[in-house]
């Protein structure tokens, strides 16, 4: 067996073996009817064994303890398939673990501002401790001082260093993982026992997967059905009885395992705990099982405009000069004013300018004015001038204010700009606007297919981005997404929820920032970036270990896989018990009522042999679907009814179709082998 190219390991299998035995204790059993039927069925069939031995019959001796063996077997299938599914989340835990060692903090002194040496586990929230290079980070927490290189691969199993500064959305660190430079200080935001760590190793090894609605669901349709299967067996001893018809308790049970949905009765869980790890395999943390199977409902998608749709650096792409400027002017102005400008946005104009053979000798006694989010421009003022380079709105009023205006043709190369999806800065040299740089968003490569293939699922997407609504609308029809909202302030992301959500739908948002953080807590699926700060990581009920939050796309398609794997094999499940009916039913009225024997489709040999070929298949088909429960249904966008219908032919007609031959194979192997 392997799951996305990972083989299951031999010491992996073994221990599910012997896990398997240890959930035949009664406490475990009973949480789910199925199997606990089948149990009791088991248990039931092995004192009718007993009582036959003791009897001397020892023809019966044989029949019975056949049914016995393989009911046990039945059970132990599909305890083996959940401990499988079980053990690679506890043998991923033990790796972890690893990592949880108990580490040496140097814990910083409030009054002297010196450090002390103290273990990790007995760091309290708001702590401060120093870590420098080759040190293990002892806690999760946020850089409050400094900037570093760290070693994520622990957690993420991503070997590329990470850069982790004070200040702004990327200055969270997860204990467990390394400095590989510099010197940081770090404030602990996780109380003792409660780190990201700490509750990664808890779910993984399943000690919180609850079950799901859809889940609770399934089980108490499973809990009807077999009630109503048992009611009409145990009524057919009395009817037996009347009819002079000697049907034996073995065969009783016999009957009723064979009526009630096992096969789905015992994979059940192996899904649902499956369905968590391939999210965790994406390194994606699923705060609890519901998360996951949310996100298989998800009908709406929103994504972030910047670093998720585009690639999240504005690079410039083009000098656009007012009326009787040329662009050289332009350029010498832009560069100029972007001199002390170290933003990716600065660079790329002193690059654009460059390439152009555009150059510029810093003049002595030039001050620089930064960007700041009240002026919303920067540039630097030099003895003879003053550059500004920055918004339309700031430089037309920082213009007029020393007596200038705005040129026509400024307001024409915004439009412009605006409409083929780039961000214009206009640049100023003292009261004139010279013109506009055409700052470009770049689209990620291959993600219109991508939001192709979401439409496909029948999800509406809709990118969030503060840009103005000419920019926006460019940008929505270049990467391929269904709508937008424009200009948008954290309030418009909740309110936007709050309407969706209200008309019924379900919806899926991912974000890193605090502003996200309410919108986040909001959404069915939030998926928070573990680079994020830590109001988006705790608002979230998922959160991607690499940071990349195109990844919902993905959880969204593991979500359906889910829901598509526990609906097919349920049909499945369902329909194979027709031809159990057919193995079984002829078998036991056959003495009584001759007319049964033309239902003897499969010519079975006798009615014993029949009754036992159904209780093998029936314990087999469990191993046999063990794979497909741990790997999933392979998920491919269609709409409902076409994978209603998929479904139907696959696994609703082939699950009557192949328990006809597999029954009528094991009815012939055991009688060429004389088992019966």
């Amino acid at each position: 067996m392997k799951e996305n190219n990972v083989f299951v390991s031999n010491e992996l299998v073994f221990s599910a073996i012997k896990e398997s035995f240890v959930k035949l204790n009664p406490f475990s059993l009973y949480k789910n009817p199925v199997l606990f039927i089948v149990g009791l069925g088991a248990i039931i069939t092995t004192i009718a064994t007993a009582n036959d031995f003791i009897l001397n019959d020892m023809s019966s001796v044989n029949f019975s303890l056949q049914i016995s063996i393989w009911l046990w077997f039945t059970v132990l299938f599909a305890n083996f398939a959940e401990a499988l599914a079980e053990g690679r989340g506890k043998a991923q835990a033990e790796n972890l673990k690893k990592t949880r060692r108990d580490t040496q903090a140097k814990r910083l002194n409030k009054q002297s501002n010196e450090y002390e040496i103290v273990s990790a586990s007995n760091l309290l929230k708001d702590d401060r401790v120093v870590v420098v290079a080759g040190e293990v980070i002892p806690a999760d927490g946020t850089v409050v001082e400094g900037m570093a290189s760290i070693d994520e691969s622990a957690i993420t199993g991503e070997s590329a260093p990470v850069i982790r500064e004070s200040g702004g959305d990327r200055s969270a660190v997860t204990g467990g993982t390394m400095v590989l430079s510099d010197r940081i200080v770090i404030q602990v935001t996780a109380e003792p026992g409660k780190s990201f760590l700490d509750k990664m190793i808890a779910l993984v090894e399943g000690a919180e997967r609850k079950k799901t609605p859809n889940e609770i669901a399934l089980n108490i349709l499973l809990f009807g059905l077999t009630a109503v299967f048992l009611l009409a067996v145990v009524t057919l001893k009395p009817f037996a009885i009347y009819q002079n018809l000697n049907i034996s308790v073995v065969v009783l049970v016999a009957l009723l395992v064979c009526l009630i949905p096992t096969t789905i009765g015992g994979l059940l869980s192996a899904i649902g705990i499956a369905g968590m790890d391939r999210v965790l395999q994406r390194n994606v943390l699923a705060m609890s099982g519901r998360a996951v199977e949310a996100a298989g409902d998800i009908d709406v998608l929103l994504l972030d405009k910047t670093g998720t749709i585009t690639v999240g650096n504005r690079m410039a792409s083009e000098f656009f000069p007012a009326e009787g400027v040329t662009v050289d002017d332009l350029g010498l102005a832009a560069l100029i004013a972007s001199t002390f400008d170290d933003t990716p946005e600065g660079r790329s104009i002193v690059k654009l300018a460059n390439e152009l053979r555009i150059h510029y000798v810093t003049a002595k006694n030039s001050t620089p004015i930064p960007f700041s989010a009240e002026t919303r421009m920067s540039g630097i003022d030099t003895v003879s001038e003053s550059y500004r380079k920055g918004a339309l709105e700031a430089i037309s009023a920082w213009v007029r204010s020393l007596g200038g205006d705005v040129p026509k043709s400024v307001h024409e190369h915004f439009v412009k700009i605006s409409k083929m999806g780039g961000t214009p800065l206009a640049v100023a040299k003292g009261s004139k606007i010279l013109g506009v740089i055409y700052l470009k968003d770049i689209v990620k490569p291959g993600i219109h297919a991508r939001f192709a293939r979401i439409r496909a699922m029948g999800i509406r997407s809709i990118m969030i981005t503060g840009d103005n609504k000419l920019t926006a609308a460019a940008i929505a029809q270049e990467a391929g997404v269904d709508d937008f909202l424009s200009e948008a302030k954290p309030e418009d992301k909740l309110m936007l929820i709050k309407t969706l959500k209200k008309e019924g739908r379900m919806v899926a948002m991912s974000g890193d920032g605090t502003n996200d953080a309410p919108a986040l807590a909001q959404a069915d699926v939030g998926l928070s970036m573990n680079t994020g700060t830590q109001a988006a990581r705790e608002a979230g009920n998922m959160i991607d270990l690499d940071s990349d939050p195109t990844k919902v796309i993905e959880i969204v398609e593991i979500g359906k896989q889910l829901l598509i794997t526990r609906g097919a094999l349920t049909t499945f499940s369902i329909a194979n018990d027709v031809a159990k009916y057919f193995a079984i039913l002829p078998a036991m009225f056959l003495g009584v009522f001759p007319d049964f024997a033309k239902y003897n489709i499969m010519h079975l040999e006798s009615p014993n042999s029949a009754i036992l070929s159904a209780i093998i298949f029936n314990a087999l088909i469990i191993i046999i679907l063990i794979p497909l429960a741990l790997k999933g249904v392979k998920y491919r966008p269609r709409n409902a009814l076409s994978l209603l219908s998929y479904n139907f032919f696959v696994f609703g007609v082939g699950g009557v179709i192949i328990p006809f031959i597999g029954i009528k194979i094991v009815d012939m192997i055991i009688n060429g082998l004389n088992i019966i």
